[in-house]
């Protein structure tokens, strides 16, 4: 991690997914654009603020996420038949993406299925474009997340942390 954001990085959130015949779900192109905070406190560039799972998510500015990356521990092995991540290779440069261009970018990225054995670990910029499939062969297939952050907010805001 240090490698990519310096060494005073540090996790920001965790999330497990946990895809399995039952809950094999699809999920579109799109930016991860929010992160979650300890509490709502205004700060210039910041918003819209929602809340998810009585979790308090704001849009950050561009450069606040792109000083992110996201950290993918598989715990399970990933086929091509059980809906690998993708990702638009590059798109992260392109900052924050609008949704009406998002088709038009994947389009013209090379697209990277991110297959793993049990034990792997992916680690791709926060910004990048992807996607996930539902599985043509669902086997349950389980991946911790943990994005990292390479500073700290502005005007009192707290990552919630993980």
């Amino acid at each position: 991690m240090a490698t990519a954001l310096g060494p005073d990085c540090f996790p920001v959130r965790a999330l497990l997914f946990d895809k399995t015949e039952a809950t094999n779900w699809a999920l579109g192109w799109h930016q991860d654009r929010t992160i979650v905070v300890r509490e709502r406190r205004e700060a210039p560039g910041f918003g819209p603020w929602t809340v998810k799972s009585s979790l308090q998510h704001v849009a950050p500015p561009v450069d606040v996420l792109a000083r992110m990356v996201t950290l993918r521990l598989h715990l399970d092995p990933v086929s091509e038949d059980n809906a690998p991540l993708q990702v638009a290779l590059g798109s992260h440069r392109l900052g924050m993406v609008p949704e009406a261009m998002v088709d038009e970018v994947v389009a013209r990225s090379e697209i990277l299925s991110c297959l793993a054995e049990r034990g792997d670990i992916w680690l791709y910029r926060t910004l990048v474009l992807h996607a996930s499939a539902a599985a043509s062969c669902p086997v349950r297939r389980r991946v911790l997340q943990v994005d990292y952050a390479a500073s700290p907010l502005p005007n009192g805001l707290e990552y919630l942390g993980v």
